[in-house]
């Protein structure tokens, strides 16, 4: 046909990138495959329940925060300091949430998951979830703290700022060390304080001679 009609026909199998022939090691067949499984109820979420579950028995503190209307690179910068800060963020749905903190110190606050939320929870710093979301609110008005929990106990989201006003990890240990140091200094004083009344000035005092 080539010489006569100036054609060329030839036959073939074409595969696109969606289809079931495809190997899950094409990126655009993972991605159709877990739509799939999401919608045939497979799969809950692009979280696992397990992995959520498993956040959230460890995490020292939540707040779940409204950010409708976040850009993609506002959401990126949030991200990639959560990374940095010790904090687990993640957009999922309330329902999975909810099961996911059955059970948790955080199981108190399943009725106050409404709405599109991003949940943030602290896995290092108590108050790391909280100052995230405080600073990132200030040039951000649509993300806005809607549920804090911590303890136990659930807070509104104006706790945010109690939240985010805990110490860190080093200044709590400096803290601690504070504390421990205390007692010691406060005998050392004392003894000193003793020696001086006695007359032994920084001199160690001579033992007593025992008499028969």
């Amino acid at each position: 046909y080539r010489e006569s009609y100036d054609l060329h026909a030839s036959s073939g199998i074409l595969f696109n990138h969606e289809g079931p022939r495809r190997g899950l090691e094409f990126v655009t067949r993972k991605i159709t495959n877990t739509a799939a499984r999401i919608k045939l109820g497979l799969q809950h979420e692009l979280v696992p329940h397990a992995e959520l579950a498993d956040v959230a028995s460890k995490a020292h503190s939540l707040v779940a925060a409204e950010y409708a209307g976040t850009t993609v690179s506002q959401m990126t910068a949030m991200r990639k300091k959560a990374r940095e800060t010790g904090v687990f963020l993640k957009v999922v749905k309330n329902t999975l949430a909810t099961r996911a903190v059955a059970g948790t110190d955080y199981e108190g606050s399943k009725d106050a998951l409404v709405g599109p939320l991003l949940y943030a929870f602290s896995m290092e710093d108590p108050g790391a979830a909280g100052r995230l979301i405080k600073e990132f609110a200030k040039g951000n008005d649509k993300l806005q703290a809607k549920v804090v929990s911590i303890g136990g106990k659930t807070y509104p989201g104006s706790h945010v700022d109690v939240l985010a006003a805990l110490p860190t990890r080093e200044q709590a240990l400096a803290m601690l060390a504070r504390v421990l140091a205390e007692p010691a200094t406060m005998f050392a004083r004392a003894v000193r304080a003793v020696a001086d009344q006695q007359g032994g000035g920084e001199a160690a005092a001579e033992p007593v001679a025992e008499t028969a």
